[in-house]
């Protein structure tokens, strides 16, 4: 009797041994931490005026599905910061017209937008040149002088946004660099902001 009494004791020892790893077993699984997968930051390609600020956020997306505000967690750079820089919260400060790229990266994961850096008090736009003519293979770069409130002008070629009429003749990058589709005669144009500039006509023949 003694004898079996002491077999059920150790089978039931065995079974409760049996049963709390399972149980450690399945909270482990369920406490496992979602994997980061990507970082979305927001807004998308804003805009800021020199000597001014923009707040960023960071959202994370995990494996899960889920998503998450990590504005505060991840680290954040800007790729020129000699037009805006970028600080440890997000908020990015313009400093001189141009754009930039800020990224923000949780270890191997990481996502960015463009941030175009506006000058204050812009009155005018001046593209140059007014008329141009390229052939087929070739380019031209056009610039935009802004005029200030005070009438003091600064070169925002990088800072504004460039737009052509019609894309089919010839495109236009960030930087005014035109590149010919095909022929014919299109319009471009900078805008920064409620500012447009003047029409410049380029031809490809």
């Amino acid at each position: 009797m003694g004898h079996a009494k002491a077999l059920r004791s150790l089978s039931l020892r065995f079974s409760l041994l049996i049963l709390l790893g399972t149980t450690l077993l399945s909270c482990n699984g369920f406490f496992v931490d979602p994997t980061l997968t990507s970082i979305t930051v927001t807004p998308s390609t804003p805009s800021v005026a020199v000597n001014s600020t923009k707040q960023m956020t960071a959202t994370g997306t995990y494996d899960d599905g889920s998503t998450k505000n990590i504005t505060a967690s991840v680290s954040w750079s800007s790729d020129d910061t000699s037009v805006a820089t970028v600080s440890d919260t997000g908020l990015v400060t313009g400093l001189e017209p141009g754009s930039v790229r800020v990224t923000a990266t949780s270890e191997t994961i990481s996502g960015s937008t463009s941030v175009t850096v506006m000058v204050a008090n812009l009155r005018s736009i001046a593209v140059n040149p007014t008329s141009a003519s390229i052939t087929s293979d070739q380019t031209q770069q056009f610039t935009a002088i802004g005029t200030l409130e005070d009438r003091s002008t600064v070169d925002i070629t990088d800072a504004v946004t460039w737009k052509s009429s019609k894309t089919g003749v010839a495109t236009v990058n960030t930087s005014g660099l035109a590149t010919a589709q095909g022929s014919g005669t299109t319009n471009i144009t900078a805008v920064s902001g409620s500012v447009t500039s003047n029409t410049a006509v380029l031809t490809v023949d």
